[in-house]
C-alpha cells in the first residue's frame, strides 16, 4: 500500500532528503489526511500562523477527538509541567521575559557577546583531543560535546553530571518522534522517566544554588526578584529542564549539517578557510538549507481559520514545516541551492513570532566558531560516508554519525 504523505515524513527511510516530500507538500499548501493534522508547507503561511494570536502552543486546547502522532501523552502524577515553549500568553510571556533576564538584553547584555573567549577554548580543546584524524565521527568527538558542554557551564552543571544528562537529552529528544503506528505508551514512559530523573536531579542543583549561589544562570533564576516575583519551584524545574534540552539538541544538529554541506560543497569550505568571517552569512544560509528544527508539530487552532480556502477547525493539531518553507521557490530563487551569498536570507530556521528561538544569538555564535575553526584546522577533510546514518528523528533533524577523514590537524 502507498504510504501517506504524512507516514513518508515521519518515515525514517526519508530522513536523507526529506525535501522532495516537501515539495510535494506545498502542492497542497494545507494538507490534510483523516484523522490527522492540518500540514502546513509554504512560506508565507507558516510565517503569518507563527504570529497568529489564534494558534496555540498548550496541548490542553487540542479537541479531545483529534489524533496527532507526534502529540505528547497527558501529564502524569509528578511529571514537570511544560516549559514555556508550550505555553500561550500571559504564562508564556512571563516566564520567557524572567528567564531572558540573565540571558540577554536588556539586563544583560553581554552574557553571550561575553562568552566568545570560552567557546573559543572548547573549541580549541575538541578538535586538539580528536583521536584519529584518519577516522573520526564528528558527532561524537565535536558536535555533541561542544554545546552540551556550553550549556552546562552557563547552567552551572558541574562537568561529572554531563553524561547523565546526554542519557535524559537523548531520550526526550526521542519523544517528539514516536512512530504513529507503535504502541504509545512505549514512548510516553520513556519520556516521563527521563523528565522524572532530570528534574529530581535539577531540584537538588537548584536548592544547592539558592543556599550557596554563583554568577551562572541557574543561580540568577533560583535567586531572581523582580517584578514578575519569584518564579515558583516547579516553574524553575521545567525552565531549567528546557533550557538544557533546547539549549543544546539544535545546535548539534546546526554543527554536523553544517560540516556536511560544506564537505559536499568544497569551494565554500575553502572560502570559509580563507575568510572565517564568512561564517556568518554562512550560518544563516544553512539555517534555510538544512535547518535542525524541520518541522513545528503540537500547534493547536484556539478558532475557526482559514488558511488558503481550507478552513482548519478549532482544536485541530497544526504542523508547520519550517524547512519546506524555507524551500519555498514563490519566496526564494532557486532555493534548492546552497548560497551563502544569497542577499536576502529571511529563514524560518530558527522560527519566528513569540516562540522564535530563545537560545539563538548563541546558537549561532557556536556554530560560527565551530564552522569556522574545522574548515581553518583540518587538512583536506572527506566524508567516508554519504549520506550518513540520520537520526530517528523528523522534528530535531541530524546525522547520528558524521565519519570524516582528513590527512591532518592544523596547529
Amino acid at each position: 500500500m502507498t504510504q501517506s504523505l504524512l507516514h513518508r515524513i515521519l518515515d525514517y527511510a526519508n530522513r536523507a532528503d526529506p525535501y522532495p516530500i516537501y515539495e510535494e507538500l506545498r502542492r497542497t499548501p494545507v494538507h490534510h489526511e483523516a484523522g490527522g493534522p492540518y500540514v502546513i508547507s509554504t512560506y508565507y503561511e507558516i510565517r503569518s500562523l507563527l504570529h497568529d494570536p489564534r494558534i496555540s502552543s498548550d496541548a490542553r486546547n487540542l479537541a479531545s477527538n483529534t489524533a496527532d502522532p507526534l502529540a505528547e501523552p497527558g501529564p502524569e502524577e509528578g511529571a514537570l509541567p511544560p516549559g514555556f515553549l508550550k505555553l500561550d500568553p500571559p504564562e508564556h510571556d512571563r516566564l520567557r521575559r524572567m528567564t531572558n533576564r540573565p540571558f540577554g538584553p536588556p539586563h544583560s547584555p553581554h552574557r553571550v557577546d561575553g562568552m566568545r573567549p570560552e567557546l573559543h577554548d572548547i573549541v580549541t580543546g575538541l578538535i586538539d583531543g580528536i583521536g584519529d584524524p584518519g577516522r573520526f565521527d564528528l558527532v561524537e568527538e565535536f558536535s555533541y560535546p561542544f554545546p552540551v558542554t556550553v550549556i552546562c557551564r552557563l547552567l552551572g552543571v558541574p562537568r561529572e553530571d554531563e553524561p547523565r544528562f546526554h542519557v535524559w537529552a537523548d531520550t526526550l529528544a526521542a519523544s517528539l518522534d514516536p512512530d504513529p503506528d507503535a504502541d504509545a505508551a512505549g514512548p510516553g514512559k520513556g519520556a516521563h522517566d527521563a523528565r522524572m530523573e532530570l528534574g529530581m536531579y535539577l531540584a537538588g542543583l537548584i536548592e544547592e544554588r539558592r543556599k550557596n549561589p554563583g554568577e551562572d544562570m541557574l543561580s540568577r533564576l533560583a535567586t531572581a526578584k523582580g517584578g514578575d516575583g519569584p518564579m515558583s519551584t516547579m516553574e524553575l524545574l521545567s525552565t531549567a529542564a528546557l533550557l538544557l534540552i533546547a539549549g543544546h539538541e539544535t545546535t548539534v544538529n546546526l554543527i554536523t549539517n553544517g560540516m556536511l554541506t560544506l564537505l559536499r560543497h568544497p569551494d565554500v569550505l575553502r572560502r570559509l578557510r580563507e575568510d572565517p568571517r564568512l561564517a556568518v552569512p554562512i550560518v544563516e544560509e544553512l539555517l534555510r538549507f538544512e535547518p535542525p528544527v524541520q518541522l513545528v508539530p503540537q500547534r493547536t487552532t484556539l478558532a475557526d481559520i482559514e488558511v488558503r480556502g481550507v478552513t482548519i477547525p478549532k482544536g485541530a493539531p497544526l504542523w508547520l514545516v519550517l524547512a519546506s518553507g524555507n524551500r519555498d521557490p514563490q519566496r526564494f530563487e532557486d532555493p534548492d541551492r546552497f548560497d551563502p551569498d544569497r542577499p536576502d536570507i529571511q529563514h524560518l530556521g530558527l522560527g519566528s513570532g513569540i516562540h522564535s528561538c530563545f537560545g539563538a544569538p548563541l546558537a549561532r555564535l557556536e556554530t560560527q566558531f565551530a564552522l569556522a575553526e574545522l574548515a581553518r584546522r583540518l587538512e583536506n577533510p572527506r566524508l567516508l560516508q554519504d549520506p550518513p546514518p540520520y537520526r530517528q528523528n523528523a522534528v530535531l533533524r541530524g546525522p547520528r554519525q558524521l565519519h570524516i577523514t582528513c590527512d591532518g590537524i592544523r596547529a
